[in-house]
């Protein structure tokens, strides 16, 4: 198991120190990241925690999976390793006109 964990259904008004807060309960917790829209600065209602041991990882997973945050039922399981993203080119460009 890894310690990274995913944490999702999160109300846009959670905080990073929101999120360490509340997981240091089940032990250390490396980092906390939400999740911001670049767009418009606001969160995306997700974010990541990395616990310390798997051990503790695996607490927080059993304390806060469907446990209420704000009114909302968190989503809290393991990380899953990023795909990798398709494409990564914007066509040919911004060339108008004939070649």
């Amino acid at each position: 198991m890894g310690k990274k964990l995913y944490v999702g259904n999160l109300p846009f008004s959670a905080t990073d120190q929101a999120l360490v807060d509340a997981f240091s309960q089940c032990g250390t917790v490396d980092s906390a990241r939400i999740i911001m829209d670049r767009e418009s600065g606001r969160s995306k209602g997700f974010g990541f925690v990395e616990m310390s041991t798997d051990e503790e990882a695996q607490a927080a997973i059993a304390k806060f999976n469907g446990a209420d945050y704000s009114g909302r039922p968190m989503t809290v399981n393991e990380a899953k390793p990023m795909a990798p993203r398709e494409g990564g080119g914007g066509g040919r460009g911004g060339r108008g006109g004939r070649y």
